[in-house]
């Protein structure tokens, strides 16, 4: 199966989306229902992006879901519990970083966002090993070359990584069960991976827009923006959460009429990115 797609660009602005895939690989044996799953997906998000590659924007997707391995952690925020054999590897042990891991949401998922076990058995470290080298390794190196290639040729990156929110925290979702999402969430990691300036702009073009925005909460973007950011040498990265009632059912999956609009105004964002120099700022 093919596990990524990497469109190469020719501007400054990079798009990945590592949480939209639905090819549910079959060495995956889930145990719980599919469509419960499937709530783990940022599902349409790929959609929502899909004028992006013919501005000349960089574009990575997952095709594998998030559930099965979740690109957008580290390799070390493992989840010992689920093995069957003590991990080989380096394994975290910053309590912060760890919390998610505690949540059931390390690099390989034990439970779904409402607490749904996963697996009825325990996982081999074979196993977790090749979804590495066959999910992890490859789309990171994909974000890593679309960015050094966006710097390379312009002097400074913009990187957008692409999420998508429900439009109420889940139970075991985030440290905020319960709470009623904004339309978008701007995340930078409280300014460590983009210029305040430039996620104010982001922040102040949604407002205009019409949409209510936060910034920094309840996600504030996790490792694939702190990885390939920095905003000293001009490598920009903002995690950008747009919450699933402005576009999709988060019953049926399908989407609604406002995909339109929201495209429209995604389109409008990537515009306004593509005309801005982060070091004019």
């Amino acid at each position: 199966m093919q596990r990524i797609t990497h469109l190469p660009g020719s501007t400054p602005v990079v798009l990945d989306s590592p949480h939209s895939g639905t090819v549910y690989p079959a060495d995956f044996r889930h145990a719980c229902e599919l469509d419960v799953l499937r709530s783990a997906e940022d599902t349409h998000v790929e959609k929502l992006y899909d004028f992006a590659p013919a501005m000349g924007v960089h574009w990575i997707e997952a095709h594998f879901p998030r559930s099965y391995l979740d690109a957008n952690r580290n390799t070390t925020e493992m989840d010992v519990t689920l093995l069957d054999a003590p991990w080989p590897g380096p394994v975290e042990t910053d309590p912060r970083i760890m919390s998610k891991v505690r949540l059931g949401k390390g690099l390989i998922w034990r439970t779904t966002d409402e607490g749904v076990p996963l697996y009825d058995r325990k996982l081999g470290v074979a196993e977790i090993q090749a979804r590495i080298e066959q999910c992890w390794v490859p789309y990171h190196a994909a974000v890593e070359q679309a960015i050094d290639a966006a710097h390379r040729q312009h002097g400074y990156s913009l990187h957008i990584n692409c999420h998508s929110m429900p439009a109420v925290a889940s139970s075991s979702a985030t440290d905020f069960p319960g709470e009623e999402h904004a339309d978008f969430v701007v995340g930078d990691r409280e300014g460590t991976t983009a210029s305040l300036a430039l996620s104010q702009r982001v922040c102040e073009h949604l407002k205009a827009q019409g949409y209510n925005v936060a910034y920094n909460h309840p996600y504030k973007g996790v490792e694939l923006v702190r990885r390939y950011s920095n905003p000293a040498a001009h490598r920009h990265s903002i995690q950008l959460e747009i919450n699933r009632k402005l576009y999709m059912d988060e019953t049926t999956f399908a989407l609604t009429p406002g995909a339109a609009q929201l495209k429209t105004s995604l389109r409008s964002l990537v515009e306004m990115l593509l005309k801005t120099d982060p070091r004019t700022l």
